[in-house]
């Protein structure tokens, strides 16, 4: 008899020392599962091929923070005008702003306001040490950077240093997910955040890069060795049968009849996913308050009560074990 693929969930904090471009392969190439084809300088031409593509949520997955002195409020007004929900913006003093937003967002702002002087400067920054985000973009680019604002790149490190309210809304973590569909269908209803899923539409479950198995993330329902546990392995084993079959089914030339994308729909909520959700710590502390309590789906507590003693020991500062509450009188600005 053939036996099962089983695996257990787990999760995982994405380090913070990647680059831009690094850390949008690595998480870009979850979805084909195509992580074999990173090497030290595969990064920029995996992201000219996503901005050339116009894939632009693997675009999401890096940020950077600006510090802004503005002498003119109405290049301001115009950023609160447009789509702040791509956007955190916090004023810090009379005329300084600081703003944290993706690779994504600051390309589109920038292709929605190109005569604003904030997102030429930001274009003209970023576009210094990765043009491959923009190069679609070289005609409008700016030959230098806008004289009359003030500003500059605020490490991580410096906003890690910032007061924990600064700090929970311009401070993004990733965490890579391996856990089965059921849970990663409740995961992506949060917002905002930036999600990477592996894709059973492209991943080939029936080739031989997935030794021709299929992958199952071990339920926490049923003991191994009781009726239940026999009865689940069962229905994966007949689940995986009948999928192989569709994959590798061929017509008469030799030619496969039917794609990934059409045998995917015969497998089952508790196929093994690989996920990454990319949020800032005020996101994370609305996401572990919530799948963490004790009316959470079990699938769901499984991986996250871990994640948020994690969550506590690294950011101790931002009370992830309470649901998070804003200073009075503080403005959230989306």
């Amino acid at each position: 008899m053939r036996n099962l693929l089983v695996v257990p969930p787990s999760s995982e904090i994405l380090p913070d020392d990647l680059g831009l471009a690094q850390r949008i392969e690595y998480t870009g190439r979850i979805c084909y599962k195509s992580e074999d084809k990173i090497t030290p300088d595969s990064s920029a031409g995996f992201c000219r091929d996503m901005t050339g593509h116009k894939h632009n949520s693997v675009l999401e997955m890096a940020v950077r923070s600006y510090w802004f002195n503005i002498n003119s409020y109405p290049y301001m007004n115009e950023i609160l005008k447009s789509i702040p929900k791509y956007l955190i913006i916090d004023e810090v003093g009379i005329g300084e702003w600081f703003i944290t937003g993706s690779v994504r967002a600051f390309r589109e702002m920038f292709m929605w306001f190109p005569d604003n002087a904030i997102f030429q400067a930001i274009a003209f920054d970023i576009n210094k040490s990765h043009p491959y985000f923009f190069e679609d973009l070289k005609k409008i680019l700016p030959e230098s950077a806008p004289a009359n604002v003030s500003y500059r790149q605020i490490p991580l490190e410096e906003i890690d240093q910032m007061s924990t309210t600064i700090q929970a809304r311009h401070r993004h973590v990733a965490v890579k997910f391996i856990v089965n569909r059921a849970v990663t269908h409740e995961i992506v209803r949060h917002r905002p955040c930036a999600f990477l899923q592996e894709s059973q539409r492209y991943c080939r479950y029936g080739s031989g890069k997935f030794g021709d198995r299929v992958t199952f993330i071990k339920p926490m329902f049923f003991k191994e060795d009781s009726e239940g546990y026999r009865l689940w392995e069962q229905a994966m084993l007949e689940t995986e049968r009948i999928y192989l079959d569709l994959v590798n089914m061929k017509d008469e030339n030799g030619k496969n009849l039917y794609t990934a994308q059409a045998a995917r729909t015969v497998l089952p909520n508790s196929c093994k996913t690989e996920l990454f959700l990319y949020a800032p710590l005020t996101e994370w502390h609305h996401i572990l308050h919530m799948r963490t309590s004790k009316a959470a789906e079990p699938s769901m507590r499984e991986v996250m009560v871990p994640l948020q003693q994690e969550f506590i020991t690294r950011w101790p500062n931002q009370n992830f074990g309470e649901p998070l509450r804003m200073p009075e009188g503080h403005v959230v600005q989306r």
